[in-house]
């Protein structure tokens, strides 16, 4: 009876060879590509766009920051005006839509408002909360009364950070992790100077 029995197994097989070997096919495909991982431009990850101090601020805001840092146990970042928070593009998206949005953009002082309206509609995003242009001197985890404490302290370091008052001319398009709050992931990917 074995034998009759693998005999009628060969028939069906060798009778849907050709179904069989699609499936196996099929298989194989989907197992394949499911550990195939996407290429780097078809990756998506967190872009923002800040507006960067001039060369010559950047040492003192430096100081500053890493003062802060050090006594409220803050984070290390670029000092910097964010223009458009995290939006999740392919990084050739994000570099297409930077230069597009930087072109014809002039050098501004306090225009950073329509800086980010006309950014944002570039990457086409829409902020659900009202823009508030800052520049962050720390980045760090603070009850109310340390948030005080640590404004305070800035203005008993640096007197006249509160009225500090800066020409923009350039844009900077960053690669922005907002899981990553250590920050050491955060990377500039392109730069466009503003006319004059």
């Amino acid at each position: 009876m074995g034998s009759p029995r693998t005999h009628l197994v060969r028939v069906l097989l060798t009778k849907f060879l050709g179904l069989t070997a699609l499936s196996l096919l099929s298989l194989s495909i989907s197992m394949e590509a499911s550990n195939v991982q996407p290429n780097k431009a078809q990756m998506k990850n967190f872009y923002s766009i800040w507006a960067l101090p001039p060369e010559d601020l950047k040492p003192r805001l430096k100081k500053l920051m890493g003062e802060l840092r050090s006594e409220f146990n803050g984070t290390e970042f670029e000092p910097h005006v964010t223009v458009v928070h995290a939006v999740s593009l392919t990084e050739g998206d994000a570099r297409d839509k930077f230069k597009s949005a930087c072109e014809g953009l002039k050098a501004y002082n306090a225009k950073v408002v329509e800086t980010s309206a006309h950014c944002c509609s570039h990457f086409g995003y829409r902020n659900s909360t009202h823009y508030m242009p800052h520049l962050s001197l720390l980045y760090a985890d603070l009850t109310d009364e340390e948030k005080k404490i640590a404004q305070e302290r800035a203005n008993a370091l640096d007197e006249n950070i509160g009225s500090l008052s800066f020409q923009i001319t350039r844009l900077a398009l960053y690669k922005t992790d907002p899981e990553d709050k250590t920050f050491k992931s955060w990377e500039m990917v392109a730069e466009c100077n503003l006319d004059t």
